[in-house]
């Protein structure tokens, strides 16, 4: 089956004027805002004071748990769209665009280099607008290091994702190791306890 495509792509493209955004002023504001808060207090912080940069980010609007860490390379586009659980941890030189909501479980990691990615463009119009959907990381979920994962994924709980993986779509099994470019299962994960972690 074909697609249509207009005659002239001309046509169907209605031209953006230079400059415009598709985020409010008052986004535009708390990101400048944030991005001195972030060169001043939160890059230059020593490795270990996750309370001191937790207080930052709370003030910021993240919802963090007092154990929640967040390393001081992290990039955070908008920390009032981080949600994180007891002991969850974005890893030095990860990359959280969070335009839209970004929520981390319990016991969740994510290494080095990763990239979460919460926004796009459609490509099926011609002006390329802003797309947005949420982010979620299940509990007890690693994803190891540069790592891909696209706007409106959830990563159920368990689920370990291999160093250089996409992930593109929300159809992952809990408790499984996954990996690839789309990652897909590998194998189950095998505990050396009986129990799982909580």
């Amino acid at each position: 089956m074909e697609t249509e495509h207009p005659e002239n792509l001309n046509d169907a493209y209605q031209e953006v004027p230079k400059g415009t955004s598709p985020h409010s002023l008052s986004n535009r504001l708390a990101r400048m805002l944030w991005a001195v808060v972030y060169t001043l207090l939160v890059r230059p912080s020593p490795r270990f004071a996750h309370r001191w940069r937790n207080w930052i980010y709370r003030l910021m609007g993240a919802k963090l748990h007092p154990t929640a860490r967040i390393y001081p390379t992290a990039r955070v586009w908008a920390p009032w769209n981080i949600t994180m659980g007891a002991v969850a941890c974005l890893g030095d030189l990860t990359d959280i665009y969070s335009v839209a909501p970004i929520t981390l479980g319990a016991h969740t990691t994510v290494s080095h280099y990763s990239f979460l990615c919460s926004a796009s463009h459609d490509f099926e119009d011609p002006n390329f607008p802003l797309t947005t959907a949420p982010i979620t990381l299940g509990a007890n979920v690693w994803i190891a290091a540069d790592v891909f994962v696209a706007p409106g994924v959830t990563i159920p709980d368990g689920v370990v994702v291999g160093a250089r993986s996409s992930v593109f779509t929300s159809n992952l099994p809990a408790w499984h190791l996954c990996a690839g470019n789309p990652a897909k299962p590998i194998r189950a994960r095998e505990f050396k306890s009986a129990a799982k972690p909580k």
